[in-house]
């Protein structure tokens, strides 16, 4: 459970120095990032200070760190409850520029020498337009993202039910949908967002997902616990340094390549009509492209798919069910759009339910603008000094048990009717709160309704194929196509 230690009333006004040490210099950034990497992991890292401080704010290191991470200061302010939390989404507290994955930032090489929207702060004079591009280029992809999302699942669930057949034994039978899956999303995603078909360029078509794979990989694993290779080789060599830029260079020129042909039309929206130039507007569909969507919804969807399928929960299968072909109506039913899926409250509770449990970011970093007093439950209080970097754990701040109830627990229910409704507030997982709107002048997820919605159309499509399925981890071992009947 998350520590929580609201303070006496009066206590309320009075602030308090943040408890916890950052150690001797080289010695202690080490200590926290094997501790964090290695000894501990992520969630036990941040639950264990917590703790020991008897506080849900307070200072460690973050990774990376020591010995090649020149430049890179990994002094942050923890922070792990949902009333503090709030402050990394206030542009007037907090300044967002090159903070987007911690006090590391990979090699502008990576795109090609653009800083992207994503690592500007508010007030930088660019981050409006690229800002207002995003959301454009979502409102004008709406028109074909279900359409587009339903053709995609349909090929990646063909391709996993002929793998499932094929097992030699039906009784111990998996299929991973894990590959499928992404390569469902890079190509809707495209075709989408971007108005480009993969399958216009062969060597994108087939290779696409996997260099986005090696590219998100390369900006992302020194501040990932990867867990594929022993330690201490995972602390040696993935850990110690930054990761060229120059291994996947080939394969994003290809995609960008393939961008300017055959996605042209985005292209040109991005300079005539927000006065971006083509090749920061290339660069940037590509990071919204990679990085925020094909990496987010890769992370994110399996889970969902994981938590849905899991054995035992038979009867939440059942009223999803239920709920789907209700709102779909009978036969194959209508199109699972934008619209059908807002009348799908029980989907879409447990959608809340598991980008609260499983955020596909789980950490957000804000560094303060000027001195302020950090809030927290209970009337604490605690000084924050100007360019002092805050660093919140989602995971936590999302189990905090002064807002949640039963908050380690998977709870589908969670926010259905008016009290669920009330604890969107405290879903965080866009860079700011479910209740917020994104603008141009905030930093929260372009994509956030957008989000949500393409995971509920995902489980309609699963409950419109399906009457029932189960997984293990990432693989499906029972998928039950439904059987229609004649009207």
């Amino acid at each position: 459970m998350v520590p929580s230690f609201p303070q006496p009333a009066s206590a309320a006004a009075a602030t308090r120095p943040i408890p916890g040490s950052y150690g001797p210099p080289l010695l202690g950034p080490l200590r926290d990032r094997l501790d964090y990497f290695w000894f501990q992991g992520p969630d036990d890292f941040f639950r264990r200070r917590a703790a020991d401080h008897k506080s849900t704010v307070f200072r460690a290191n973050i990774p990376p760190t020591f010995p090649f991470f020149l430049g890179v200061d990994p002094r942050v302010v923890a922070v792990v409850d949902a009333a503090a939390f709030t402050a990394l989404f206030d542009p007037a507290l907090v300044d967002k520029r090159d903070v987007l994955i911690g006090p590391y930032v990979p090699s502008l090489a990576f795109t090609r020498g653009t800083r992207v929207g994503v690592y500007l702060d508010t007030q930088d004079p660019d981050h409006a337009r690229t800002k207002a591009f995003s959301i454009d280029l979502l409102r004008r992809a709406a028109r074909n993202w279900a359409a587009e999302l339903r053709a995609a699942v349909d090929d990646m669930l063909a391709a996993v039910e002929e793998d499932l057949n094929r097992a030699p034994d039906p009784a111990a039978a998996s299929a991973s949908y894990l590959i499928p899956l992404q390569k469902c999303i890079f190509r809707f995603l495209c075709k989408a967002l971007v108005g480009a078909d993969p399958a216009a360029d062969g060597l994108v078509d087939r290779f696409g997902v996997y260099i986005l794979d090696v590219w998100l990989a390369l900006q992302l694993v020194p501040t990932q616990k990867v867990g594929v290779i022993p330690q201490p080789l995972e602390e040696l060599l993935l850990h110690s340094f930054p990761l060229p830029s120059f291994v996947v260079k080939p394969g994003y020129d290809l995609l960008y390549r393939f961008v300017e042909k055959h996605g042209a039309a985005a292209v040109s929206i991005a300079e005539k009509e927000h006065g971006i130039s083509k090749e920061e507007a290339i660069n940037n569909i590509l990071f919204v492209l990679g990085f925020n969507a094909f990496g987010g919804f890769s992370v994110f969807l399996p889970f969902l798919v994981m938590e849905v399928g899991k054995p035992g929960r038979d009867d939440l299968r059942r009223r999803l069910r239920e709920e789907v072909r209700r709102v779909l109506g009978g036969g194959d039913g209508g199109e699972a759009g934008f619209a059908a899926v807002r009348e799908m409250a029980l989907v879409r509770s447990t959608v809340y339910e598991v980008l609260r449990m499983q955020p596909p970011v789980p950490l957000q970093f804000g560094r303060a603008r000027r001195d302020f007093v950090l809030r927290s439950h209970g009337g604490a209080a605690y000084e924050v000094g100007k360019g002092e970097l805050l660093c919140g754990y989602q995971p936590l701040a999302m189990r905090d048990p002064a807002v949640f109830d039963r908050p380690e627990e998977f709870v589908p229910e969670r926010f259905l009717g008016d009290d669920g409704e009330a604890l969107l507030q405290y879903v965080y997982w866009s860079n700011g709160p479910e209740t917020g709107e994104p603008s141009p002048g905030n930093k929260q997820c372009a994509a956030k309704e957008v989000v949500v919605a393409t995971a509920c159309m995902l489980v309609a499509e699963l409950f419109r194929r399906y009457d029932d399925f189960e997984c293990d981890g990432t693989s499906f071992t029972k998928l039950d196509k439904r059987e229609l009947t004649p009207s």
